[in-house]
């Protein structure tokens, strides 16, 4: 986890602003792991630099941000972004092709499972943005949702391991395997209690 040891240290002496501007550089698709960004805004939080709850508010903005940034650039440039030479590096023809078969098979929903597929997230967002065809405030919707989802796992954990290293090591390693498996528990939950809503309401007085 040489990631996490580098920012450590960069985060307990500039709190906050780092935590948010390295959140929002990794939504412009540059290679920093952001579930290794949260957790280490989360230690700091433990550790006492920083209370955690203000942590996971500063998360949250630095995800939001970034992500928002490079929706507005596909949706204002379109595809004269794909000529920028980092642009270009991040969303390659062969991501391009794996992005457009997400949208094609899961629609605007890919939006809200973007937030857990590393490597795809920034390529999705700037492609939904390219497309036209999304308002901002659904993919907002969309994609804060699923940040509500993942920030506070992250953060908190952190938080939480901040003196137990071991135990925190072993939660990052299982990763996002274990987020979506908390997300698919609360999708199932969502829709049990619309089920039993809908078939409430539809029962004769």
């Amino acid at each position: 986890m040489e990631t996490l040891q580098y920012l450590l240290p960069l985060f307990t002496d500039y709190g906050y602003l780092a935590v948010f501007l390295v959140l929002l550089i990794c939504g412009l698709g540059v290679p920093i792991p952001e579930d290794i960004t949260l957790v280490a805004g989360g230690i700091i939080a433990g550790l006492g630099f920083a209370n955690v709850h203000w942590m996971f508010a500063v998360g949250m903005a630095g995800v939001l941000v970034g992500d928002t940034f490079m929706f507005f650039a596909g949706h204002h440039w379109g595809e004269g972004v794909l000529r920028w030479r980092w642009v270009a590096r991040l969303l390659t023809p062969a991501r391009y092709a794996a992005v457009q078969d997400k949208f094609c098979r899961y629609g605007n929903r890919v939006l809200f499972v973007a937030r857990f597929l590393p490597g795809l997230r920034s390529p999705i967002f700037l492609t939904a943005g390219m497309s036209k065809k999304i308002p901002y405030w659904r993919f907002l919707a969309l994609d804060g949702a699923a940040a509500l989802i993942s920030v506070p796992v992250w953060v908190y954990l952190g938080y939480y391991g901040a003196y137990k290293r071991d135990w925190l090591m072993m939660w990052i390693k299982r990763g996002q395997g274990g987020l979506l498996l908390v997300i698919l528990v609360v999708l199932v939950g969502v829709a049990i209690w619309a089920w039993r809503r809908h078939r409430a309401r539809c029962r004769p007085s």
